[in-house]
């Protein structure tokens, strides 16, 4: 029996009006070597999710479970994979006709390489013409344990290639809920530390959308706690050398400061001052910014009038909020289940 290359993973939580344009995109592959395996997690939107996939049925294997989260889902296809490789696809994104061709050949050129990541250019709620993954969340230098720790390496999930006995070995995605939307930075760490050899190339392969709903408070909240999940279990559970050791402890002091900046821009827009006032000054005491000590000074004496302006103008919150050059690279992952950090 002959096995495909790659193993095309897609999950699928309320995405039935954009997963047609995913399925569709491999279909234009120029690399014809793939099998696709699409996962209905569970989705309430079954129905909208079949009729979309209905043109495609007899040429993909569609998988059925109950809610598993997105690691569930993608740990439920490589059990069914056959191909040396495994290639993610979120199922709200699109792969360009020569993803497959680019990816696996650079793959093919190193054959000491396991992964390799590729740039996408951003579409969807207000995304600048032509901004691409690579410029709003750089990776700069090799992908190593502690440049994916550090976030010098930022690698986009629907643009990834991996083989597929590297991913098996570590013993796939975690599925502990509290790791999502981080999933996938947990499973490239583990796969790091265990001797995976792993690249990127700066082509833009794919299109990746993002949704006004991925950027709201509640979300950064989830992303910031994940992401402490993650690093403080790659601590507890790896033997890391002490740069290592320094760089996570470095990482969840900054990932702490913005969960407490996205607590007090919520406490903010609900009205509860006074723990908006104690998230940010826990916030300040790491950004140590003038421009969020005016928002507290607001806070302090005029917090009705405050709350007034941000209704009227969300987006004034950018405006005091402060500099985060260094921390403003975010994993700007999919929404699933309608969901990066």
């Amino acid at each position: 029996m002959s096995y495909p290359v790659v193993s095309v993973i897609i999950p699928t939580f309320r995405a039935a009006p954009y997963v047609s344009e995913a399925v569709a995109s491999v279909f234009r592959q120029t690399f014809p070597d793939f099998e696709i395996l699409l996962v209905n997690d569970g989705s309430p939107d079954t129905d909208d999710l079949e009729r979309a996939i209905e043109p495609y049925r007899d040429r993909i294997i569609y998988i059925e479970q109950e809610n598993r989260g997105p690691g569930g889902a993608r740990n439920t296809a490589i059990s069914r994979a056959r191909g040396e490789f495994l290639a993610f696809l979120d199922s709200d994104d699109i792969w360009l006709p020569h993803y497959l061709a680019e990816q696996i050949g650079a793959l093919r050129r190193d054959a000491s390489l396991d992964f390799i990541y590729a740039d996408a250019v951003l579409f969807g709620d207000s995304v600048p013409a032509g901004e691409t993954y690579m410029a709003t969340s750089p990776s700069h230098g090799p992908v190593t344990l502690e440049s994916l720790l550090n976030r010098d390496c930022m690698v986009i999930t629907t643009c990834t290639i991996v083989r597929r006995e590297a991913v098996i070995h570590v013993g796939g995605f975690d599925e502990d809920r509290l790791v999502v939307p981080c999933e996938d930075l947990d499973l490239w760490i583990r796969l790091a530390y265990n001797g995976c050899r792993m690249a990127y190339q700066r082509r833009v392969l794919a299109r990746h959308r993002l949704l006004a709903t991925s950027l709201v408070a509640h979300d950064e909240l989830r992303l910031w706690t994940a992401q402490i999940r993650v690093l403080r279990k790659t601590a507890e559970t790896l033997t890391l050398a002490p740069s290592a050791r320094e760089t996570i402890a470095r990482r969840i002091v900054a990932c702490e400061a913005e969960h407490a900046l996205a607590a007090g821009k919520r406490s903010l827009d609900e009205g509860q001052f006074d723990q908006a006032l104690e998230q940010l000054e826990r916030a300040n005491s790491f950004f140590r910014s003038r421009k969020l000590s005016a928002v507290m000074l607001c806070l302090r004496h005029a917090p009705r009038l405050l709350h007034i302006i941000f209704e009227a103008r969300n987006s004034a919150w950018e405006a005091l909020a402060p500099s985060r050059k260094v921390l403003r690279r975010l994993p700007r992952r999919s929404r699933f289940p309608s969901d990066s950090i």
